[in-house]
């Protein structure tokens, strides 16, 4: 595919934002009663809302020729076929044969991979009903009650949040904690307070071999034999892996038969339909996580099926690159009105980031146009009362995703009420602003900022579900649009290698490393601290 720049959707795209920049999306209400109908759409139990964002009907109909313009169609039949689309590790890309809940084939070097996903799912559905029925004991017959999950990256962000958001299907006996920072503080503020007898550490590592993780897993196994007694044959009464190296599980004590498997052609950061779901399955049930399949598969269909002009993940896709792309948003505000939804902003982060954060097209070429933004945010409510001022009156321009479900805890209904009427305020706020002539300046807001509203019916695993599957498919459409390769991370790649160099180089004198590394690494291969002056200043070299 050619560079998306040289294309004549592109150009034009480039035009209309030109010639369009003084548009006001309130305007746009003005002259047409009907937009907020033409421009939101319904895809299960999620409701989008994108009328308000700077989009004339000419840019919209740009962009959907843009959409087709590319190499998207063809690339969408390739990922759910099994081609590796993963060109710069020749590997497949199936997260979605993971939720493939028909009887369709999906083969991969012509082998269909679907029995081995059914046999996995079967395994699961196993061991989550030995746990959470109290069949699977502690080593000293305990019934289990907290499960432990160890995992970074992918392995920790997408269970993590998963489980958050579906903590009302969770049972008040059985407790779920994710460690994933190496820092040792993280793991032992978890384990204060816990049974060792009564708890399961889940392990999820690919390779076996991520280093925060094994120090956190080292780490747990000796709180468990220091605390219970317990043996380093019983050790694996309370380990279970998630991993493709059984070799090494094994030597750290886990049982073969409790590695539980996934393959190379599931990215760390869209596994969690996968073994690495195990958590998942194990705090809200294995129906439940069937259900959070179910959803995902839902919004597979549709994005499959639907045409451009009404497919959810298409379009939340391209306001995205309109707004980045010709508008100048160097951001992406993820901003969830629900607490259960408190991680959706951390988890969104690396899926788009990692996945995008691309400068480099398919063809080798340096790109030359902006690819990946920058995703962040947090809890709506806490957010108005932090950086929603810099969204109104800031020189940023910051578009925003608004999330939140309709449907409330009858116990305390109005603080739902509070908090919805709270989101569509700020959406009403950055759209419309406060200019009117009585006010002074420094307290008017220029408006004029857009914002997606979505809308859960309510906050099942069924929604849930298709709402992650939203967001996959939304950051595979803008990597095909960009030409770039969303499915690689060779930068997390080299952060991985280089601690690695250090850690076995920290205490040699080698000239490999610039100044600035060999100086802290001495410093922290002393343990000491930098020598203060009579002043308290620190004292670094001859630095001042």
């Amino acid at each position: 595919m050619s560079a998306p720049g040289t294309s004549e959707s592109w150009r034009l795209l480039d035009q209309l934002a030109d010639s369009h920049r003084h548009d006001r999306i309130a305007d746009y209400f003005s002259a047409d009663s009907k937009r907020f109908e033409a421009m939101s759409l319904k895809v299960g139990g999620l409701f989008l809302d994108y009328s308000k964002n700077r989009v004339a009907p000419p840019v919209m109909q740009a962009l959907i020729d843009l959409a087709r313009d590319s190499d998207l169609e063809h690339r969408r039949e390739q990922m759910f076929s099994g081609a590796a689309i993963n060109i710069t590790e020749d590997r497949p890309v199936l997260h979605t044969a993971l939720r493939n809940r028909s009887q369709r084939p999906v083969e991969v070097e012509g082998q269909n991979v679907m029995p081995a996903v059914r046999a996995s799912l079967d395994k699961i559905k196993t061991f989550t009903h030995q746990v959470r029925d109290g069949q699977w004991r502690g080593h000293t017959g305990k019934r289990i009650r907290h499960i432990v999950n160890i995992g970074i990256g992918g392995s920790d962000l997408g269970p993590n949040m998963v489980c958050r958001a579906l903590l009302d299907y969770q049972r008040a006996d059985l407790d779920v904690h994710f460690v994933s920072n190496v820092d040792g503080r993280h793991l032992k503020k978890v384990l204060r307070g816990l049974d060792p007898e009564a708890t399961l550490f889940v392990v999820s590592t690919k390779t076996f071999s991520t280093q925060e993780t094994l120090l956190n897993a080292q780490s747990a196994k000796r709180w468990l034999c220091k605390n219970s007694q317990c043996s380093d044959q019983e050790v694996g009464q309370h380990f279970v892996a998630v991993s493709t190296n059984k070799e090494a599980a094994l030597e750290f004590g886990i049982r073969e038969e409790n590695t539980f498997e996934f393959w190379d052609w599931v990215g760390g950061r869209y596994s969690l339909w996968s073994s690495i779901g195990l958590p998942i399955a194990l705090a809200v049930g294995f129906d439940a996580f069937s259900e959070l399949l179910e959803g995902a598969y839902d919004m597979d269909r549709h994005f499959v099926e639907a045409p451009f002009e009404a497919n959810m993940p298409v379009i939340l896709a391209l306001m995205g690159i309109w707004n980045s792309n010709f508008l100048g948003a160097e951001t992406q505000a993820i901003i969830p009105y629900d607490q259960a939804l408190h991680q959706l902003p951390a988890f969104l982060q690396q899926l788009d980031m990692e996945s995008n954060g691309k400068s480099v097209d398919l063809n080798g070429n340096t790109v030359e146009h902006a690819t990946g933004p920058i995703v962040w945010g947090q809890t709506g409510s806490n957010g108005q009362h932090a950086f929603f001022q810099l969204l109104h009156q800031g020189t940023r321009f910051v578009p925003v995703d608004f999330i939140a479900s309709l449907k409330a805890d009858e116990e305390v209904a109005e603080h739902h009420f509070a908090l919805l009427t709270n989101m569509l305020a700020q959406a009403s706020a950055l759209m419309n602003g406060d200019t009117q002539e009585n006010h002074l300046s420094y307290a008017g807001c220029p408006g004029n900022r857009p914002s997606n509203v979505l809308l859960l019916d309510e906050l099942s695993p069924r929604n849930v579900g298709a709402l992650i599957a939203l967001y996959e498919h939304k950051v595979f459409v803008q990597g095909v649009i960009w030409n770039i390769n969303s499915f690689d991370q060779w930068g997390v790649q080299l952060g991985k290698r280089l601690a690695n160099d250090i850690s076995r180089n920290i205490q040699s004198n080698t000239d490999n490393y610039d100044a600035s590394t060999r100086g802290l690494m001495g410093i922290v291969n002393r343990g000491l601290r930098p020598e203060t002056g009579d002043s308290g200043d620190l004292k670094v070299g001859s630095g001042t």
